[in-house]
């Protein structure tokens, strides 16, 4: 019997199984690693909904609308129990009929900052902009009847304006229409309670501007507007031609929506795009009608009861409400480059172990599972550590702080088990250079599937060819016959 362990401990293959079994177990530790990431990622986004609860939210910016009031009225005939006409009785219903601006050029610029909460640092962006643009002359047969032989009687306008979180708004935008200021006051009149954007501000027309729409004639509009919002900016193309221009020192936007930017330039200085959307290639207006009319949210439907009507509204529009948006990325989430890394935690766990386990081979020495156990453990913390000082210093400055840390300590270590400094420094460079590697895959997002596989092919090539005469059975005899000798008095 005590042969058999004897030559079991010898057993390469039961060395090799072994070493399986104990990157199996490492694994917990890497699991338990990626947990922890995964909840202060979670963290930081509860960090940036309570900002969002107490200061602002993301923005989407829809308007300027022109809205008539009107009242539809029309006689309906009373009939008796037999059916037959006895009389007339008077009907009526308000509803509201929606102008689009022909034109809407929105230009801006987005002067950004960043807000803490706790350790966790999220972007804002304050919008200065000027909207211009104009409505075209009011035609009052434009409104579509909904009874037959009714007559429409028309009230005062306004101009609706929403953004999704008022409270970003820095000040009362500044409206001018036909030379006339016109002031914002709160909510949308004339919409439905529940509709989505009565929650809106709006300018009564006056002066001048009403003056103009009562003759029919176009009406040019001037808006100067200042918003507070967090991380993205969304626009609706609510214009028979939609253009927008923002710039911003922030170098790192992400561009999104339906409609990406037409011309984009982005540099270290910051960023600087155009678009230019056409109501014919989106539905965004319909969308906006159905939201006035008191739909819910942005896949809102234009019911038959609908207080905002026009005759090319269709009966039902469906989707998520069409934008053109900017975001403030931040240059690098570390939670996910620290995600991405533990994802190789494994593979660079199994590459120490096989290199330990050839140092074991070729230079004759014994190592215990221990002493496997503890340097696989070391691999496992570099990811913790990663995490830990990726929270307080910049993600190439933890990376290289945790991956110094694990080298040195393996060097250190390794000198001794390996008996020689000269031994330890080599396997502390092939470590420093898996660590490279890693950074390598991480910082080339793009690439990191082909660096991947490469780096696994390269690393099990040269283990090929470094074994490939090797006789594993003589190994195992010989090892079985040698005696076993403490790694502590093997010379350098």
């Amino acid at each position: 019997m005590l042969q058999l362990l004897k030559a079991l401990q010898a057993s390469v293959l039961v060395k090799v199984a072994g070493l399986f079994f104990l990157l199996l177990v490492l694994c917990i530790p890497l699991a338990r690693i990626d947990d922890l990431n995964r909840a202060r990622g979670e963290s930081q986004r509860e960090a940036a909904h309570e900002l969002a609860e107490s200061y602002a939210g993301p923005q989407t910016m829809v308007g300027p609308v022109l809205l008539v009031p009107y009242v539809e009225r029309w006689m309906e005939p009373l009939r008796d129990a037999q059916g037959k006409v006895i009389g007339q009785a008077p009907q009526s219903k308000e509803m509201t009929h929606a102008v689009f601006p022909d034109k809407l050029n929105i230009d801006g610029s987005m002067a950004t900052q960043e807000r803490y909460r706790g350790i966790f640092r999220i972007p804002f962006y304050t919008l200065t902009a000027a909207l211009d643009g104009g409505f075209a002359g009011f035609d009052p047969r434009s409104v579509p009847h909904s009874e037959s032989d009714s007559s429409i009687e028309f009230r005062a306008p306004l101009v609706a304006f929403h953004v999704s979180d008022l409270r970003g708004l820095d000040g009362s935008p500044a409206l001018t229409i036909e030379g006339e200021a016109l002031r914002f006051r709160q909510r949308v009149p004339g919409l439905p309670d529940h509709a989505t954007y009565a929650d809106g501000i709006h300018a009564p027309l006056s002066g001048a501007a009403l003056a103009a729409w009562q003759t029919g004639k176009p009406l040019a509009f001037d808006m100067k507007l200042s918003l507070v919002g967090q991380d993205t900016l969304s626009m609706v193309p609510i214009a028979e031609e939609t253009t927008a221009h923002l710039k911003s020192p922030w170098a790192h936007p992400s561009f999104g929506g339906r409609f990406l930017a037409t011309q984009r330039q982005v540099t270290p200085q910051g960023f600087d795009a155009h678009w230019r959307v056409s109501s014919l290639v989106t539905t965004a207006r319909e969308q906006v009608r159905a939201g006035l009319a008191g739909g819910e949210g942005d896949a809102a439907q234009n019911a038959a009861a609908a207080v905002v009507r026009t005759a090319s509204t269709p009966r039902h529009v469906s989707g998520p409400l069409q934008t053109f948006d900017v975001s403030l990325a931040q240059p690098v989430n570390v939670y996910s480059m620290s995600t991405r890394a533990g994802k190789y935690g494994a593979l660079f766990i199994g590459l120490v172990l096989m290199a330990a386990f050839m140092f074991e081979l070729f230079r004759k020495l014994r190592l215990h599972p221990v002493q496997y156990g503890l340097v696989g453990l070391s691999i496992a913390l570099f990811f913790l550590l990663l995490l830990a000082l990726s929270e307080k210093f910049a993600f190439h400055f933890a990376y290289a702080g945790a991956a110094g840390a694990s080298v040195a300590l393996l060097a250190v270590y390794f000198s001794a088990v390996l008996g020689g400094w000269q031994r330890g420094l080599s396997f502390a460079a092939f470590v420093a250079l898996l660590y490279g590697a890693l950074y390598g895959l991480l910082a080339s997002e793009s690439n990191a599937l082909l660096l991947g596989a490469l780096l696994i092919f390269g690393m099990l090539a040269t283990l090929m060819l470094v074994t490939r005469k090797v006789d594993w059975y003589a190994l195992s005899r010989r090892n079985e016959a040698a005696p076993v000798t403490s790694t502590a008095t093997v010379d350098a």
